[in-house]
């Protein structure tokens, strides 16, 4: 029998905050080793839970999400959903205008699925959420990747987005705040975006699943809220704010000029339906969670457990020689950059892959987030500070050796 092969469509598909390093990850810990995750956003395993009201909702009402349920959605939950958006002033959000799904993750790769042809290109974030060039790539689309400036707070260069914007472009996606970086982008650079958008007839891709983790009073500006004349798409879910990774609980928004969309949105919902319905259980959180006391800013505000976590990992990281890092102002990651006079790294990969081998430390490079240089890399800041006290002393004696190496 000959060899059965992956799918050419998946030449151009990568995740390697799942991949060939965490293979080797699993390879130790079946060794008997404990390695420290701080590659992927998962709050649970670090002692951040879900509030238990949202929890015991879920299990009053359990009984009812033994079946499907329709394609779009729970009614109730799509309503919360409608009336979280009426409350930050996007216009005219209806019921029909919501998808839910599991996750963001499998509603960024149905919109994509239904939206591109070949050849269609999307305008996406450099470093960014690398899920959204996979989505891309294996819709058959080609993903254009415009820079985010380091020494602008990781704002995006508009001046390159306006270069990289061709017939082809049909979309531009945002991560506000941002996953890598952790930016959170002011008024005025979102409506310079819309304004691209605006003048290249472009939909707005907002994925805003940090919406609510944000730091030192930084604000956040929900994109559909700033234009009515434009085709908006908002990605958000419970994974992070709520600490329900695991519920695979996500929506999707259709907002703005949606009358331009009516071919689209039939095979986004073409698309939902086909895979009958998102997880039930997890639908049943969304009303709870977006009704309820928020707990989250418990941990991010000054003192908080998230904020103290932040300010220590930054702290540490910075103080190893050779590396710096702008600090995040949402989100739970920090985006470190290695001076290359006294990192020369050619190879980010193995770089993460050497840490992993010699402290059992888990990272992601930070060309894996499709970054176009070897000199980042992506650090979760969810373990509690005794950990990340540890974790960030073997990362200076990691560099430390490297830099002594190298010299």
């Amino acid at each position: 029998m000959k060899p059965v092969l992956k799918s050419s469509k998946l030449h151009n598909v990568c995740y390697d905050i799942r991949g060939p390093v965490l293979d080797e990850a699993r390879r130790l810990e079946e060794d008997g080793h404990r390695v420290m995750k701080l590659n992927i956003g998962n709050p649970a395993p670090f002692g951040l839970m879900a509030p238990e009201e949202i929890i015991q909702d879920v299990i009053h009402q359990l009984p009812e999400g033994s079946g499907y349920s329709d394609s779009k959605g729970l009614f109730a939950a799509r309503k919360a959903v409608m009336q979280y958006y009426q409350a930050r002033n996007v216009p005219d959000v209806q019921i029909e205008d919501i998808f839910l799904g599991n996750g963001v993750s499998e509603l960024i790769v149905m919109s994509m699925q239904a939206l591109l042809n070949n050849g269609d290109e999307v305008l996406i974030p450099a470093p960014d959420y690398p899920l959204w060039t996979a989505a891309v790539s294996l819709s058959g689309g080609k993903a254009v990747h415009y820079l985010c400036d380091e020494q602008a707070d990781w704002f995006p260069d508009v001046d390159d987005i306006r270069r990289k914007v061709t017939p082809d472009t049909k979309a531009i996606v945002i991560i506000n705040p941002n996953n890598p970086t952790g930016a959170v982008y002011s008024k005025e650079m979102l409506e310079q975006l819309l304004e691209i958008a605006r003048q290249n007839n472009l939909i707005v891709l907002s994925d805003e699943i940090y919406d609510k983790i944000l730091y030192d009073e930084a604000q956040h500006h929900c994109m559909a809220s700033l234009a009515d004349d434009l085709l908006i798409i908002t990605f958000n879910g419970l994974s992070k704010t709520y600490r329900v990774a695991g519920y695979r609980s996500g929506w999707m928004v259709i907002s703005g000029n949606k009358f331009v969309a009516k071919d689209y949105l039939e095979g986004i919902t073409m698309l939902a339906s086909m895979r009958l319905c998102s997880n039930v259980p997890g639908q049943l959180a969304i009303q709870t969670a977006l009704g309820g006391y928020q707990s989250i800013y418990e941990l991010t505000t000054e003192g908080g457990r998230l904020y103290r976590q932040r300010e220590l990992a930054h702290r540490m990281l910075t103080d190893i020689p050779g590396i710096t890092c702008v600090k995040p102002k949402g989100a739970l990651y920090l985006f470190p950059r290695l001076d290359p006079k006294i990192y020369p790294v050619k190879d980010d990969q193995q770089l993460v892959l050497d840490l992993l081998i010699q402290e059992k430390i888990l990272l992601v490079q930070g060309s894996g987030f499709n970054w176009p240089a070897t000199d980042h890399l992506r650090l979760v800041f969810l373990p509690r500070e005794e950990d990340l006290t540890t974790a960030l002393h073997k990362m200076a004696e990691f560099f430390d050796r490297l830099r002594k190496e190298l010299a």
